[in-house]
């Protein structure tokens, strides 16, 4: 048998484990457990401890030194927790968790996007427990599909897919995703797309997020601008007592313009939209991944 084929086996098995283990808990026992997992992965972790710590550095060159290490800590709780959250997440229940567990602020901006017909983008990034959208959106009666980069292990990659469809949106393949998001917004669905990762530089543009050059996915500026599509965003953010606050701000309208300046225009503006999400509670953000490449790396040090 490949080596390949092994390993994923071998990795679906321990993950499959986990799985079981975290479904089975009461919730609050299971966020428990993710607190824990987060701990152990800053520990783990090392260089990731050290690309969240640097990355805060340059965010906020005047935070004082306590205050990253904190924030790094709360951001691995942070993730801990999203990744258990992650595993449960077909386990929420139709509307009556939708009332129990969430709070909804500007759903009429939604509808006014979805009321010109021409599709909507959900405009969104790595803030809070962003894959929650997955059982909202179509519980509130919005068709929705959503981009998605595939896993690695083929086996994982169908276990989180099926759980971010089990509410009734659709996935979509990031890699063969331009066609399928055209066709989506032309039967008046919402797509979800994020666009707070670092892009490959021959496919994006660089705009600045917390001031500093970052290369930037276009494609909902691209799009968007092409077809009017109007753009919601929509963020995501835990509470203290493990609810959901979801902010629905007023639909974007590009200007409708092709060329690469204007596209770029268009990208800064919803990434400035993003970079405001997540100063509403540094903690909640993805500051692990090494986003920032358009510049040479900050010398590493200890977080």
């Amino acid at each position: 048998m490949p080596k390949r084929f092994l390993k994923n086996i071998a990795e679906y098995g321990m993950f499959l484990v986990l799985a079981l283990v975290v479904r089975a808990l009461p919730r609050e026992a299971a966020f428990r457990l993710g607190t824990l997992l987060g701990h152990l992965s800053r520990h783990l972790q090392p260089g990731r401890r050290r690309t969240a710590a640097e990355n805060l550095r340059q965010a906020f060159p005047d935070m004082p030194e306590s205050e990253v290490r904190e924030t790094v800590r709360k951001i691995f709780v942070h993730l801990g927790t999203s990744g258990v959250e992650m595993l449960r997440l077909d386990l929420f229940k139709g509307k009556a968790d939708l009332e129990t567990y969430f709070s909804f602020e500007g759903m009429e901006h939604l509808e006014e996007a979805f009321a010109m017909g021409k599709g909507v983008f959900l405009l969104s990034g790595h803030v809070g427990f962003w894959e929650v959208g997955t059982f909202f959106m179509p519980t509130l009666g919005f068709p929705v599909d959503f981009v998605a980069k595939k896993m690695k292990n083929p086996y994982v990659d169908r276990f989180f897919t099926r759980v971010r469809e089990a509410a009734g949106g659709r996935c979509i393949d990031s890699k063969k995703g331009a066609r399928r998001i055209v066709r989506s917004l032309a039967e008046n669905r919402a797509v979800a797309v994020l666009i707070d990762q670092h892009a490959r530089p021959k496919e994006a543009v660089v705009v600045d997020f917390f001031n500093r050059p970052a290369h930037t996915t276009p494609i909902i500026a691209r799009i968007a601008m092409k077809n009017g599509t109007p753009i919601v965003p929509v963020f995501v953010h835990r509470t203290q007592d493990n609810h959901y606050r979801v902010t629905i701000e007023p639909m974007i309208l590009l200007e409708k313009k092709s060329d690469e300046e204007a596209v770029t225009r268009g990208t800064s503006l919803l990434t400035g939209v993003i970079e405001a999400a997540v100063r509403e509670d540094i903690s909640q953000w993805f500051w692990v991944h090494r986003r920032w490449r358009a510049q040479k790396p900050p010398k590493k040090t200890a977080a």
